[in-house]
């Protein structure tokens, strides 16, 4: 799936990957209103809204973009409802063609990374025959309890031909609280190094054509942090959140990409799917919010091209 990630980045010449992150008051209100009509103001009603929202969305933009990248925790709100959204949005956009990174986080420990693993990237048996879940090309994978928490992913990547994106330096303000303190026998260096040497090494073991299917979470908001972490781990896509609405802008990007233009794909979430809500794309007017957004990736392409150019 890595090798897909990298043609289809390629094909579009945009390193990009859209966050279908929905949130209600994201959705135009006529999207709404037709969604409660049908199903009542109810949480089945708002995961049709959801729906509705996603595919407008997904129908404007899967020709000009590689990937998405739903957080299951803005489905999860609307309990089950919201998670046969979130497995209809994965199907749908896999229809189209692209390739779909499934935000949910997960890390823990044994038998419980074993099933966070089949449940999204691989199978579960059933009496005789074997299922899939969620279903997703990638997830993203929080590292702290370990080894044991990665290795199942690692396992079911490997079988399945998938892949993993693994927290290593976060885009939220107090990321820093834990993931830069100092490492005492790490010669000090802060904790997010050693974490990035690590993903570095399971990279190595685990590679695509000319990257690995183990890639690294790294936020926008930290450039300085993005050339280090480059440098330690040159063979893994970097999953680059905190474009656009968390501050981060395509000068901060550069570095994140390897000389090949390639090695990273930066993420944005409402900057795309709530631009018709930004005064800059408020021409579209509600009715074309999925317009909105198809300009949105248009202007975040330019503006990586631009600062990958002026490297």
């Amino acid at each position: 799936m890595i090798n897909k990630l990298t043609d289809k980045i390629k094909k579009t010449n945009a390193p990009i990957v859209v966050g279908l992150d929905p949130m209600m008051k994201f959705v135009p209100g006529q999207v709404q209103k037709r969604a409660f009509e049908e199903y009542g103001e109810t949480l089945e009603g708002a995961a049709e809204a959801i729906w509705q929202y996603n595919k407008e969305i997904v129908d404007n933009i899967y020709d000009i973009v590689p990937a998405v990248k739903p957080q299951i925790a803005m489905y999860e709100q609307f309990g089950i409802p919201g998670l046969m959204v979130f497995k209809k949005t994965v199907d749908y956009c896999k229809e189209k063609d692209l390739v779909v990174i499934g935000d949910v986080k997960r890390g823990d420990i044994g038998s419980t990374s074993e099933a966070y693993a089949a449940g999204h990237l691989g199978k579960v048996k059933v009496g005789n025959k074997t299922f899939s879940g969620f279903d997703e090309d990638f997830v993203t994978v929080n590292p702290y309890l370990g080894s044991d928490g990665v290795n199942p992913f690692i396992k079911v990547c490997k079988e399945e031909k998938k892949g993993i994106f693994v927290l290593v330096k976060t885009s939220n303000p107090s990321s820093g609280e834990f993931q830069d303190r100092p490492i005492a026998d790490a010669d000090g260096r802060p904790l997010y190094e050693v974490v990035g040497e690590k993903v570095a090494k399971w990279g190595e073991e685990h590679m695509g054509d000319s990257y690995s299917y183990v890639g690294a979470v790294v936020g926008a908001t930290y450039p300085e942090m993005g050339k280090i972490l480059r440098r330690i781990m040159p063979k893994n896509y970097i999953l680059v959140p905190g474009y656009g609405a968390q501050g981060g802008s395509g000068k901060d990007l550069a570095h994140f990409f390897n000389e090949d233009g390639l090695g990273a794909i930066i993420n944005s979430s409402r900057g795309i799917i709530a631009a018709w809500q930004q005064e800059k794309y408020a021409s579209f007017g509600e009715e074309h919010f999925g317009e909105a957004s198809r300009a949105a990736v248009e202007d975040m392409r330019k503006d990586i091209a631009q600062a990958l150019d002026c490297r």
